[in-house]
């Protein structure tokens, strides 16, 4: 009985742990607010339509290039390392284009 109840934990413990290997919990929530800035600049008028439409492209660059680290079944490491370096070049592209002085003709 309690080999059984081992293998059952064991099973579930491994299984726990490669779910937790393509799960990117902090980059979902940090593209979640990155979208949330965009969404923001895009209502205050800081950012114009095109750079908002930009910064939505490198956006979605980014969760193409998360699905693809995924699609073997393992985010590695490095691949969230490189995940997390295009979202900081993302995150400075979205406060660089905020705080330019360009802003929407109705915003002016």
């Amino acid at each position: 009985m309690k080999t059984k109840a081992l293998i059952v934990t064991l099973a579930l413990a491994i299984g726990g742990a490669a779910f937790a290997q393509t799960a990117t919990p902090k980059l979902d929530k940090r593209e979640a607010k990155q979208q949330a800035r965009i969404d923001q600049g895009v209502a205050s008028g800081q950012l114009t339509p095109k750079e908002a439409a930009r910064m939505e492209n490198r956006e979605a660059n980014l969760a193409a290039n998360e699905q693809a680290a995924k699609a073997d079944g393992v985010v590695t490491r490095k691949e969230r390392r490189r995940l997390q370096r295009q979202a900081d070049r993302n995150s400075a592209a979205i406060y660089k284009q905020k705080h330019d002085a360009q802003k929407t003709p109705a915003a002016q």
